[in-house]
């Protein structure tokens, strides 16, 4: 547990962002949802910009994934699901950063947003 805490400090630190969030299980039913629950290593979000930090075979992009916004308790929580499944042979230890803005995700800057995926660490 610390060393998700400290992906989350660092990530936080490089990006200069005001919020990082790491959840165990889903807290929002995803049952219904199209593709598959991703499992992300980290998440980090600035006032206008949500990032996260995905397992990669070498060809994930920001396409293969859709991030489903809901709301609950009045914050956004999102969930990032995978919707084309990355067939390449290049095993990216640490995954790959993908960002989407809140205007993309349909929030207001500065709104509080929590994640709804399950933590998982960097393949070694």
């Amino acid at each position: 547990m610390r060393r998700t805490f400290a992906l989350c400090a660092v990530a936080a630190a490089v990006l200069g962002t005001g919020g990082c969030a790491v959840t165990g299980e889903p807290a929002v039913p995803t049952a219904g949802m199209p593709g598959q629950l991703e499992p992300i290593h980290a998440a980090a979000f600035t006032k206008d910009q949500a990032v996260f930090w995905v397992s990669s075979n070498g060809c994930t992009a920001k396409e293969d994934l859709i991030p489903i916004v809901s709301l609950q308790g009045g914050s956004a929580v999102i969930t990032l699901r995978r919707i084309d499944e990355d067939k390449c042979k290049q095993d990216l230890v640490q995954g790959v950063e993908l960002k989407w803005s809140f205007e993309e995700l349909g929030l207001t800057p500065g709104s509080p947003v929590s994640v709804n995926n399950p933590y998982q660490m960097p393949r070694s």
